[in-house]
C-alpha cells in the first residue's frame, strides 16, 4: 500500500446566510498518508456512504455561541455521518477491514481522532447504507423522540410534520405499531400518497395546499393531538399548539422551515403550553447514543420481520454530494424530498 495517495474531497467554502448553493462547497483533491501516526489512538477510513442531513445546514453558518453544532471550517471538509471501512488503526476498539459509521469527512479517506464517537457495525444482513439512516442516526432520533420522549399510548393521536423525511417516515411506522391515529404533513402529493400507501399512515395532507393550517388539523384531529413529532416549526409549530390536547407530547427534533431564515418567524401560541399542560422538549440523538444497541435490536427485527420499510435516494459520487445536501432544502430530489439523500462513494 502506498504510503501516500490522492484524497478527493468536498471542502466548505465560506459561512452561508439564506439558502445553501453547490457553490458553498468545492470539490478539490488532497493527499493523505494511509497509515496512522504512531503515538496517536486515531483511525483511518475509506468512506463508503455519506449522509446529507438537514441539520448540515446549521453547521454551515458561523455558530460561534453553538456548543453542540459546531460550525464547519471555511477550507475545510464538509463533515458528517457516514459509513466506513477501516484500512488502518492504532485505536483497540477498531481492526483493520472492520466496518464503522458514525461522524466522518466528505472525502475518500478521513484520519478520525476520536473514534470513540464510532460505532462498529454489527450485523450485514441488512443494506449497509442502512446505517446512514433507518440504523444510524435518523433512526435513532426517530427511536429516542417517539419512545423516550413522547411515552406513547395506544390509542393516541399523533401528527408528524416532514413526515416523509429521514426521521418522520419511520417515526409514522412507529405509532402504527403501537396502535396509534397517524397523520402526516409533506410538500408534495407524491409524498402524501407515500405515507398513506407505502407507510401506512391514516392519512396525510399537502400543507402547500393548506392556506390555514389551524383549520386543516382541526380537520384531521377533530379530537386534538397527542403527539406530535416537530420537524418544521414555525407556523405549522404555531397552529399545532392550537391543537394540542390536555397533557400532549411535544418532541423537537428540528426546525427545517427556519434554518434558511435570517430572521426566525414567531411563535404566538407558547401559551397553550401552560393552559393544556404540554409537554415540549428538543433533544438530540447523540445524547442517548446508551440506547443504541437496544434500539438496534429491535428495529432490525422489525425490518427482518417486514413491519417496518424504508426510502432512500442514493446518489453516486463524491461530485454529487453537494446536490444531493442543497436539494433537502430545495425539494430537488425524487418525490422527491420523500426519499433520503445518501452518496455512494464505493459499491
Amino acid at each position: 500500500m502506498r504510503k501516500e495517495v490522492a484524497n478527493k474531497q468536498v471542502l466548505f467554502r465560506d459561512f452561508v446566510t439564506g439558502f445553501p448553493k453547490e457553490s458553498d462547497m468545492v470539490l478539490s483533491t488532497g493527499t493523505i498518508r494511509l497509515k496512522v501516526p504512531e503515538g496517536s489512538k486515531a483511525v483511518l477510513v475509506k468512506n463508503l456512504y455519506l449522509s446529507c442531513d438537514p441539520y448540515m445546514r446549521i453547521r454551515m453558518a458561523k455558530n460561534e455561541d453553538d456548543d453542540e453544532f459546531t460550525s464547519f471550517m471555511p477550507g475545510s471538509p464538509v463533515t458528517g455521518f457516514g459509513v466506513a471501512k477501516v484500512l488502518n488503526s492504532r485505536h483497540p476498539d477498531f481492526k483493520e477491514d472492520d466496518l464503522v459509521w458514525g461522524m466522518t469527512g466528505w472525502e475518500e479517506f478521513t484520519l478520525i481522532s476520536e473514534p470513540e464517537t464510532l460505532f462498529k457495525i454489527k450485523y450485514t444482513d441488512v443494506p449497509l447504507s442502512y446505517y446512514t439512516s433507518i440504523l444510524g442516526m435518523p433512526g435513532l432520533t426517530a427511536y429516542v423522540g417517539f419512545y423516550e420522549i413522547c411515552a406513547p399510548k395506544k390509542g393516541e393521536y399523533v401528527f408528524l410534520s416532514a413526515a416523509s423525511g429521514a426521521v418522520g417516515q419511520l417515526v409514522g411506522q412507529f405509532a402504527k405499531l403501537m396502535g396509534c391515529y397517524v397523520v402526516g404533513s409533506a410538500g408534495s402529493s407524491e409524498k402524501v400518497d407515500l405515507l398513506k400507501i407505502k407507510f401506512g399512515f391514516d392519512d396525510a395532507f399537502n400543507y402547500k395546499e393548506e392556506p390555514d393550517l389551524n383549520a386543516a388539523l382541526k380537520r384531521y384531529f377533530p379530537e386534538g393531538i397527542d403527539i406530535y413529532f416537530e420537524n418544521v416549526g414555525g407556523l405549522m409549530l404555531d397552529a399545532v399548539l392550537a391543537n394540542m390536547r390536555l397533557h400532549g407530547r411535544i418532541a423537537v427534533c428540528g426546525m427545517i422551515s427556519q434554518y434558511n431564515l435570517e430572521k426566525p418567524e414567531g411563535v404566538h401560541n407558547l401559551h397553550y403550553v401552560v393552559t393544556k399542560r404540554i409537554q415540549m422538549e428538543g433533544f438530540e440523538a447523540f445524547n442517548y447514543y446508551s440506547l443504541y444497541p437496544q434500539f438496534l435490536e429491535v428495529v432490525r427485527q422489525y425490518i427482518k420481520e417486514g413491519k417496518i420499510i424504508y426510502v432512500e435516494d442514493i446518489v453516486e459520487g463524491l461530485e454529487s454530494a453537494p446536490a444531493a445536501l442543497v436539494g433537502l432544502f430545495t425539494g430537488r430530489n425524487v418525490g422527491k424530498q420523500s426519499k433520503v439523500s445518501r452518496v455512494l462513494l464505493q459499491p
